[in-house]
């Protein structure tokens, strides 16, 4: 991997536009509408009064896996989401066209063998009136890539949750078939899907997408702390810490300080933290 290579890399934007039956599809991947008598949660998978999820920019206008280009000289295979952060300008629209633009902001190099941190940030506006609807960033931890000779320094570490019992907890048992469902919002990622592909890659089983757990946790924190009304969260960061297998139960701890809710989100059955560092910022 070459430094200069990877923080000029030139994306090129990409435009998409969804409908609000892609709205109810990322939302029902989340598990919502799981009880179809809630009417709280029928606000985001029925097209009466239909508001989108908050966490849905993260399935919009994303470059793709890029990193799979020879040019970048990745080692994609040993990738790694690594953390992922989302701020919304204003409520998502339950439909739009929208156009998302890319950059590289950080490479920070761990040394030889210890791989490397790339930091991605896509903002994601609303085309035709280009207003900006939400930024986000991501980090990639590239395990094959450290030892470059060169690179950024490293962001300020976030904030660590409280070692005390939790203001409050929600638990979101996930299905069977979560990630087969999470997947038609646009990650095909085969990984998620084939038994083959995940026995290779050390798993028992294909694992749920990072970002369908990151959206069970902000689930967790709208319904807990929000009401259920999307115009009330207004950013979520997290650091993935493990994978989920689905048909398991995440259960999310927070602790609220002022307009912020700090949590962690574990798995019941297992007793591991799947992610870790998490904010919330309430409207």
């Amino acid at each position: 991997m070459e430094y200069q290579t990877i923080k000029n890399w030139k994306f090129d934007d990409v435009v998409q536009s969804y409908s609000r039956r892609d709205s109810m599809l990322y939302a029902i991947g989340l598990g919502f509408g799981t009880d179809p008598l809630d009417e709280a949660e029928l606000r985001f998978v029925y097209e009466k009064d239909l508001q989108a999820v908050p966490t849905m920019p993260v399935v919009l206008g994303n470059p793709g896996m890029w990193m799979r280009d020879p040019r970048a000289g990745i080692d994609w295979v040993k990738l790694v989401h690594g953390e992922q952060s989302l701020r919304l300008h204003r409520p998502l629209p339950a439909e739009a066209t929208v156009v998302g633009r890319t950059r590289v902001t950080r490479l920070v190099d761990k040394g030889a063998g210890k791989g490397a941190l790339l930091f991605l940030e896509r903002v994601l506006s609303e085309q035709g009136s280009n207003e900006r609807l939400a930024t986000l960033e991501a980090s990639l931890f590239c395990r094959g890539d450290g030892g470059f000779g060169k690179g950024d320094d490293p962001p300020p570490p976030p904030p660590t949750v409280p070692e005390r019992a939790p203001d409050a907890v929600c638990e979101f048992r996930t299905l069977p078939q979560q990630a087969l469902i999470y997947r038609l919002s646009g990650d095909y990622n085969p990984l998620h899907v084939d038994p083959a592909i995940g026995k290779a890659a050390g798993f028992r089983q294909p694992i749920l997408h990072g970002l369908c757990t990151y959206g069970i946790a902000g689930r967790a924190v709208l319904t807990t702390f929000c009401g259920h009304d999307a115009t009330r969260l207004s950013s979520l960061a997290v650091r993935f810490s493990s994978p989920v297998y689905p048909g398991e139960t995440i259960r999310t701890e927070m602790y609220r300080d002022g307009d912020r809710v700090l949590f962690r989100s574990r798995l019941l059955e297992r007793d591991i933290v799947v992610l870790n560092n998490g904010v919330a910022t309430l409207a």
